[in-house]
């Protein structure tokens, strides 16, 4: 596989989830979440990336979300539950897409935030447009995502080497 392969990683927030008696990491989907994870599947398979692997964060919210958005995708991909995703530093999410065998070319992430942001901010050395101005203004809300391009294997994704090519958010 030459070293220049093109590979996307596609970083998608849980959509908007409630607030009600349970542990933080069981909190469920609130009535907006369930319109919002959808319409982010629908714009995602417009965007005609067919993903090879998602890894999903074990939170509730995350895996509703993806069970939702997927729904909309023309192909549903090998999807792994991940219990390092959930309240992920940068660190170890770059540490976890760095693991990623170089099989996959098209990688989503359904994750939270701080981390999905902070990721999507620190790779992308590159933006199209006005992209990152627009993430970064936006404070990357829920069911969010953000589309950054690499060359290369995984093992090689840090700060700066990706290229933001999309930035959607359902609200704003």
């Amino acid at each position: 596989m030459s070293v220049e392969t093109s590979r996307r990683i596609v970083l998608l927030r849980h959509a908007k989830a409630d607030w009600g008696q349970e542990s933080d990491h069981e909190r469920p989907l609130a009535d907006r979440g369930r319109q919002d994870a959808p319409m982010a599947g629908r714009r995602l398979a417009g965007a005609g990336i067919a993903f090879d692997l998602a890894l999903c964060s074990t939170a509730t919210r995350t895996r509703e979300t993806w069970k939702l958005a997927v729904q909309e995708l023309p192909e549903r991909p090998r999807t792994v539950y991940e219990d390092r995703m959930y309240e992920a530093s940068l660190g170890e999410l770059i540490a976890l897409v760095n693991e990623v065998p170089d099989e996959v070319h098209d990688l989503l992430l359904v994750g939270h935030n701080p981390g999905m942001h902070a990721m999507a901010d620190a790779l992308a050395g590159e933006a199209e447009d006005d992209l990152l101005a627009r993430m970064n203004r936006s404070g990357f809300p829920t069911a969010a995502y953000a589309v950054l391009a690499f060359g290369g294997s995984w093992k090689d994704v840090e700060h700066g080497t990706g290229r933001l090519t999309d930035f959607w958010a359902p609200h704003a």
